[in-house]
């Protein structure tokens, strides 16, 4: 064989080539995505991590800078189970460069290095997958390495012998027989070969990336009942992270369980019915610098039993119950919630009772952020493989930087039609104008006519909220601490609600708790005489028994059940406090 060289430049070329090819493949993968779990977004997750190569990778003064900037990029950008495998691969790779410069027994030997360091990073290996291939690619190397004539040869016969093994994986898993595919995840690891080996041919890399093709996804029938719902992931930073007693510990929460990195970062992933516990863990062995939870439930139905053709997002501060949620597929992206240094996902990796133990114990009041641009650009990458129509209803502008960031996000995908509406309101009062698209859609309202209705509906809401104590407000900041004092002092019970543009504001105040809830009685008395109100909910702030009272009074009142009773987002409770109370309604068109 030829004493043919990788050199630095020609290793970076190739990886930035392989991961064009993977991008490039982003919907047929998602198409094929049966395991472990049949949610549609290998592609996308794989995508994610190619896309961060590219753009955060950069070639150095040598191999080994090189790749260490590839490691880099690929362990902050992985996302999914067969993203963080893939990055504890390319990890493994560059622990076995020593050399500048690498001939075809060193190559052999840092991809045979690569394939360990994956395999030990899954809790539970399976056969079929892409550590199948992994594998399959080191043996056809050492097959091959004495027989071809160049290093170019090799590596096509190895390619040839590539694609025999992954055919063969349909056999290997009951699913992916059963739906007569290969493992997306595997078949990633072959396109990223592929382009890999099209760079070490001197093929020239397309800056732009060709129109991606819109592909049908495969039809599963169900997610088996033992299925955990979230994909949870992290990256955390520390010292002397030990990944053997992280990957024994998380396995009690839950399955899918992978562990890369290094002693100082470390990226999980993880399929748990309890985000909030693998948080609370991972809280206490290092600094948590990212994550990510999606919903595999409503990333299940969205690729194989969509209801409806339109797709309806919102953000976590639309208090709605979970049952309503699956009940309509609405797909809830959950908001940033900073505490103890540590972001959370509102309602998903913290929930209520761990959140109100901190509002008092914090050393540094919590604080909310608005939606990481990158994930929702992943949210919307998602959604738009499996939707033509896209209807978006955030949080008040006014209150929040979340209906920009939605819109900027969206902006992106011109190929799916999407409209983002401000509802100018928050919690239960966006929750109802949320209900009331999910029931036009379930309806079957045309588009433009739920677009034109809601936006109608964004006036007729309103929020009258009952706060027991000023003191939450004034270490969010939402009032100074001289009128807290005051407040403090004369016993005040303010109301609060949002006006006609979305702005917070006081409504009325009261003197006790009684006096407070008789104001906000008198306005809802008056509503129902001049208008009726079609529908309202109660929500609260760990006040279950103040929010009982106002079910029953308000059912007596209004002539009916409220939509719904439950706790508000975590966000929403930071600002207003422990043992709020509030009514939200949409009035009727009775004059």
């Amino acid at each position: 064989m030829s004493n043919y060289m990788l050199t630095n430049e020609l290793i970076y070329k190739s990886f930035i080539f392989g991961a064009h090819n993977v991008i490039q493949e982003k919907n047929s993968l998602n198409s094929i995505n049966v395991f472990p779990v049949p949610d549609g977004d290998t592609g996308s997750n794989l995508a994610s991590m190619m896309t961060s190569i590219i753009e955060h990778s950069k070639l150095g003064a040598s191999s080994e800078e090189t790749i260490q900037s590839i490691v880099d990029a690929a362990i902050v950008g992985a996302r999914g189970n067969s993203g963080i495998i893939f990055a504890e691969y390319i990890y493994g790779f560059s622990l076995a460069l020593k050399k500048d410069v690498i001939d075809e027994d060193t190559f052999i030997a840092l991809s045979e290095n690569a394939s360990n360091y994956a395999y030990n990073a899954i809790a539970v290996p399976v056969e079929g997958t892409m550590i199948t291939v992994m594998r399959a690619w080191v043996t056809a190397l050492k097959k091959f390495k004495n027989v071809a004539i160049s290093f170019i040869e090799l590596m096509n016969k190895a390619y040839e012998s590539l694609l025999q093994e992954l055919a063969q994986t349909t056999e290997m898993l009951a699913v992916l027989k059963e739906n007569k595919v290969v493992d997306a995840g595997a078949k990633g690891f072959v396109h990223f070969i592929d382009g890999f080996i099209r760079a070490l041919k001197g093929e020239e890399i397309k800056l732009e990336l060709e129109p991606l093709e819109q592909i049908e996804p495969l039809h599963v029938d169900h997610l088996e009942d033992s299925q955990n719902r979230y994909c949870t992931e992290a990256l955390i930073r520390g010292v002397h992270l030990d990944l053997s007693s992280i990957k024994q510990e998380l396995s009690k929460l839950g399955d899918s369980l992978v562990v890369a990195g290094s002693d100082k970062t470390v990226r999980i992933h993880i399929h748990s019915n309890y985000p909030d516990e693998v948080f609370k863990y991972l809280d206490q062995k290092g600094r948590i610098v990212e994550q990510k939870v999606d919903d595999m439930k409503r990333q299940f139905e969205a690729a194989n039993h969509r209801k409806y053709p339109i797709a309806l997002v919102t953000d976590s501060i639309a208090d709605l119950p979970e049952n309503l949620v699956d009940q309509y597929q609405i797909h809830m992206f959950p908001l940033n919630l900073l505490v103890n240094d540590t972001n959370y996902y509102d309602k998903v990796t913290i929930q209520n009772a761990r959140f109100y133990e901190l509002m008092d114990s914090a050393k540094v009041y919590p604080s909310s952020s608005q939606p990481n641009a990158k994930a929702l650009e992943n949210f919307f990458s998602f959604l738009t493989t499996y939707y033509k129509k896209i209807i978006i209803i955030t949080v008040s502008a006014k209150m929040s930087g979340t209906y920009q960031a939605f819109v900027d996000a969206s902006s992106k995908f011109n190929q799916t039609q999407m409209t983002v509406i401000n509802s100018k309101q928050n919690s239960g009062a966006e929750g109802l104008i949320v209900l009331k698209a999910a029931q036009m859609i379930d309806m079957g309202l045309s588009y433009d006519d739920i677009v034109e209705n809601i936006n109608k509906l964004t006036n007729q809401s309103k929020i009258l909220v009952s706060v027991k104590t000023l003191k939450y407000m004034v270490r969010a900041g939402r009032v100074s601490k001289v009128t807290g004092l005051i407040g403090k002092i004369m016993n005040l019970k303010p109301v609060i609600s949002i006006d006609d543009e979305g702005n917070g504001i006081i409504f009325d105040k009261g003197l006790s708790l009684k006096s407070s809830n008789k104001k906000i009685q008198t306005h809802i008395e008056q509503i129902v005489k001049e208008y009726g109100i079609e529908s309202y909910a109660i929500v609260h702030a760990n006040a279950d028994d103040r929010a009982l009272e106002y079910a029953l009074r308000y059912e007596k009142i209004i002539g009916k059940k409220p939509e719904y009773v439950m706790n508000i987002s975590t966000i929403v409770a930071m600002n207003a406090g422990i043992g709020t109370v509030a009514i939200a309604y949409i009035k009727g068109d009775k004059s």
